[in-house]
This record gives C-alpha cells, structure tokens and sequence, in this order.
C-alpha cells in the first residue's frame, strides 16, 4: 500500500522579481528622502520627494532588473 501523496506547495505570495523591484524602489524613495530632509531640513518636503522617487523608479527598475 503507498500513502497518499503530498499536497502541491503553495505559490508564493509575490514573485522574486517583483520583491527585489520594490524593496530597491524602497531603498531609494529612503536614500531620496534622508537626503532632501538633509538639505533643506523639511519634513513634509521630504516625505514628498521620497514617495516620488520611491514611486517614479518602480517602472525604470521594473525594466532594468529581469
């Protein structure tokens, strides 16, 4: 008698890809942010410039990194 097979594993939530593509986009919206707020010591000016960059540079790093 053979015991039943295992069930298949579940897929993952995100793809490899796409988790290197955002925590890089995270990265540098953080490294955008840190700078801006150093320059002209503004935080809402900052958090700006952090969430464009973070944001503008999803699709650039989308095509970049295969």
């Amino acid at each position: 008698m053979s015991s039943p097979a295992p069930p298949p594993p579940d897929p993952p939530f995100i793809s490899m890809h796409t988790a290197v593509v955002l925590l890089t986009a995270i990265v540098v919206g953080l490294v955008i942010g840190g700078l801006t707020f150093l320059s002209d010591f503004s935080v809402p000016g900052a958090v700006l410039a952090g969430l464009g960059a973070g944001g503008l540079s999803v699709p650039v790093l989308r095509s970049l990194i295969r």
